[in-house]
């Protein structure tokens, strides 16, 4: 139950044919972008995850993280996946060829990312925060900061952190107390950081932290920032290491999950002050953190969604396996595989339709980055971010509670012996909670959907996805078939449902603001399931018009449209109720005194 196979035919059908890849290699610089090139980065990418980082899965959550004489030591083997991972080029992938990478799209970047993440995910969190660090550098580093530190951020060869929480600063980031202090063309940094994924190791070389701080007569709050990037390792001038600078690993947390990602405790400046350099603008540290932080949102519910998939296939050959009772059907025969029972079934298609629909969302978001960066029209571009940043709290928070519930349903599937650690089904559920906490706490992400997403452009932004919507149910309506009849109705409801909640929110956010915070977080619950399974959807339809021209796998093309039945009419009708809390609910949620709790 612990291997993985990557899903080649699902990758490759969402980008060929949902998001279309001939409009991603229509795009300035992707003009070697086509289908030979995908399948071969699916093909070896997929062979590093399932033969290199898969295996080690288990190991690292049995063997974790050891701390000791103020080091991080990973576990035997994960040097040398990492060493593979590095020699491979993947950490370069959608880095742009003049800065050393290979220039493909952030498209085909979060698809080797869901890989990675299915088969190892504590491990390969490190890859995501490495691309994180180096898409911040190459936007706002200086041109001698990044020369000096982007072609070892680029290869892998060094790491990247980013540094922000502190213990009086959780999600209040305006609470910053580290500080840094201007000598000459650096700085001396001070302060405590909590909860730094990858703060040591030794996988790399060096270790490159981006750190928030504050200078002497900063602003209060998050206006008074400044980012720092601050060595593990001094560099020298000609770029070969120097000295240890004053950064301290303090503790090593203990975890529910992801024993093998070292969640440090970081102390700089403990002696003399932690030398640091200036990234961006003083006092726009925030703004240039945002860039590491929403490339990390969308990373962590592409995690999500790797962990959906792994725990669906391991639910999968479980249920195919495991002789238990007889069918409901034919109660005189011997017992059968369980996978033969309605509400095994049930449980099955609930997993692969959240798989489908989360991979529908995060794919289309990640495309839009590349839109978003690439297209030659400046209205597109705009278009394109705008979407790009309504998309990026639903794949991070949708995705991420979503995900959490269907692991835990994965989980059921397979009863007592996915309670047991060693068929890994416990190991998935764990190391996948902790993603809708950190990148900032889900009700974060649905107060930012709401109030800076939502409120601040008046709804423009959603109302473009869903006539995008309209014009899908507009063709889907033309047929007659009982599947896309339900198909129908129940994205219209949804879409109503949406429509009708999001104008409720700018009808009241102005002058009942707590009220519209407090159902906030249902309302991006309706909205990704919405979103979701619009693409979803969509998809079906698109697999209807394959079959009828007789193109593809006929079997694959007919799963995607009962996967997608199955969500429409199992997912899609919550959101009635969802809207009513919306709409309704906002009351009773302050409606009790705090003494009363």
């Amino acid at each position: 139950m612990t291997t993985y196979t990557p899903p080649a035919a699902e990758i490759a059908f969402v980008i060929n044919r949902l998001i279309g890849l001939e409009s991603l290699a229509a795009l300035p610089g992707y003009e070697s972008v086509n289908a030979e090139l995908l399948d071969a980065v699916i093909e070896e990418a997929g062979k590093v995850a399932s033969e290199v980082f898969a295996p080690l899965n288990t190991v690292g959550d049995k063997q974790g993280v050891r701390f000791q004489d103020g080091a991080v030591t990973m576990p035997p083997g994960f040097k040398e996946a990492y060493k593979a991972h590095v020699d491979g080029g993947w950490n370069a992938v959608p880095i742009d060829s003049e800065q050393g990478g290979q220039g493909l799209p952030w498209l085909f970047s979060m698809a080797v990312q869901e890989m990675w993440q299915s088969a190892n995910a504590a491990f390969t969190l490190i890859t995501l925060l490495n691309q994180g660090a180096t898409e911040l550098l190459l936007t706002h580093g200086s041109e001698s900061l990044k020369a000096k530190y982007l072609p070892n951020l680029v290869s892998g060869t060094w790491g990247g952190t980013m540094n922000i929480t502190e213990p009086q600063a959780g999600s209040d980031v305006g609470a910053i107390a580290s500080k840094a202090v201007p000598e000459g063309d650096r700085y001396r940094v001070y302060g405590q950081k909590i909860f730094i994924s990858y703060g040591d190791h030794d996988l790399t070389d060096n270790i490159i932290h981006f750190v928030l701080a504050r200078l002497p007569g900063a602003p209060e709050g998050t206006r008074g920032l400044s980012l720092f990037l601050v060595p593990k390792i001094l560099v020298n001038d000609d770029g070969s290491l120097g000295a240890p600078n004053d950064v301290r690993v303090v503790s090593v947390e203990h975890k529910m999950g992801q024993h093998v990602s070292p969640t440090c405790v970081m102390a700089f400046g403990d002696k003399d002050g932690a030398l640091g350099w200036l990234v961006g603008a003083e006092h726009g540290g925030i703004a240039a953190m945002f860039t590491m932080m929403n490339n990390a949102r969308v990373g962590v519910g592409v995690q999500a969604l790797g962990l959906m998939e792994r725990s669906r296939q391991n639910a999968v050959d479980y249920a195919r396996t495991r002789i238990q009772s007889r069918d409901i059907l034919k109660p005189k025969e011997p017992p059968v595989p369980i996978i033969r029972h309605p509400d095994v079934r049930r449980m099955l298609m609930a997993v692969r339709s959240a798989t489908e629909a989360a991979r529908a969302l995060a794919y289309s978001c990640a495309a839009c980055i590349d839109f978003a960066k690439r297209s030659p029209d400046p209205a597109a571009r705009e278009a394109a971010k705008a979407r790009e940043e309504l998309l990026t709290p639903l794949v991070k928070a949708w995705i991420t509670d979503f995900g959490s519930e269907t692991t835990s349903v994965a989980l059921q599937v397979c009863g007592g012996m996915g309670y047991v650690q060693e068929t890994g089904m416990a190991q998935h559920v764990c190391d996948g909670r902790v993603l809708s906490i950190y990148e900032g706490a889900n009700g974060i992400h649905a107060g930012d959907l709401v109030f800076r997403k939502i409120v601040r452009d008046q709804g423009a932004a959603l109302r473009a996805l869903l006539a995008e919507a309209d014009e899908v149910l507009a063709a889907i309506a033309k047929d007659s078939s009982p599947a896309f009849k339900a198909l129908h109705r129940h994205l219209g409801d949804s879409v109503v449902y949406l429509r009708a909640s999001t104008a409720w929110i700018l009808q009241n956010a102005k002058e009942h603001v707590a009220d519209v915070a407090a159902i906030a977080t249902p309302f991006l619950r309706l909205a990704g399931n919405t979103v979701a399974g619009f693409y979803l959807i969509k998809s079906a339809w698109i697999a209807q018009s394959d079959l009828a021209a007789g193109q593809g796998d006929p079997a694959f093309l007919t799963a995607k449209i009962a996967t997608a039945h199955f969500y429409a009419e199992h997912v899609l009708p919550l959101n009635a109720g969802l809207a009513m809390i919306v709409t309704e609910g906002a009351g009773s949620v302050r409606a009790l005194p705090e003494e009363g709790f």
